[in-house]
């Protein structure tokens, strides 16, 4: 399978397991809704146009976005994370071996413990920021932290659960065009 077909199938995947069964969850405590739909761009190869993982999560936000009516927020929070993400990996991982040898972000390919962080603090900057527009207009502080932290810390559960679920082998890279 190509990737390019492999990360449609993903799009699609984690567009309407957001939709159609995170969104119905009845709310946690004042609304907490988790989200997963952003494991996508996560999960987009080492190699990726930084243009193209900008569209990509560009669209995959504006699709929320459409099912779910708000405006722009998902979106917004997606291209932020898309656009952070390279950067990030920079610096967490060694570019001589890891990039050169594997396709994407997976435990086996950057270890426990960078993967861990890679998807601890991109998760943390996607709620922070998608809470922040959302709840602009409130100024409640200590409101915005608390959702902000218990969105995080159940998206990372649900992060944890989907790599134990659908353990994606390490790619090595091959020659061929």
């Amino acid at each position: 399978m190509t990737n390019l077909i492999r990360n449609i199938i993903r799009f699609i995947f984690f567009l309407l397991l957001q939709v159609f069964v995170l969104n119905k969850v009845p709310p946690l405590h004042q609304h907490i809704v988790p989200y997963l739909y952003f494991l996508f761009i996560l999960w987009m190869p080492f190699n990726m146009n930084r243009l193209v993982l900008l569209l990509a999560g560009f669209a995959m936000g504006l699709s929320l976005d459409y099912f779910t009516n708000s405006p722009g927020l998902h979106a917004a929070a997606c291209t932020l994370i898309a656009y952070l993400r390279p950067f990030l990996l920079n610096l967490l991982i060694p570019q001589d071996t890891t990039e050169s040898s594997y396709a994407e972000p997976s435990i086996k390919s950057m270890g426990w413990a960078p993967y861990s962080l890679y998807i601890i603090l991109l998760t943390f900057i996607h709620h922070f920021y998608l809470v922040l527009l959302e709840l602009l207009h409130y100024g409640n502080f200590w409101y915005f932290l608390g959702k902000v932290t218990s969105i995080t810390v159940i998206s990372v559960l649900l992060i944890a659960i989907t790599e134990i679920l659908f353990f994606r082998k390490g790619r090595h890279k091959t020659n061929t065009a």
